[in-house]
């Protein structure tokens, strides 16, 4: 991807390219070269869940509490 997008534009892209794969008339050649881009997409947007997941952990760990860890009463 030529520029660093943001985990929202990510999943519209993807979508769109998930949309058109459905569609099931895109020629071999085309739907190939968008699969790919798919599959970048997805990296990316897995790589930026771990990060905030990480970040997130880190700031309960922080806390003094245990990440996801349940209550009493809960």
């Amino acid at each position: 991807m030529a520029k660093e997008l943001t985990f929202e534009q990510a999943m519209e892209k993807l979508e769109v390219i998930v949309e058109r794969l459905e569609e099931g008339d895109v020629p071999l050649e085309e739907a190939l070269h968008i699969y790919k881009q798919g599959i970048e997409l997805s990296k990316i947007c897995h790589d930026k869940l771990k990060v905030v997941e990480e970040q997130l952990t880190k700031v309960i760990t922080e806390d003094g509490e245990e990440p996801f860890q349940m209550q009493e009463g809960d």
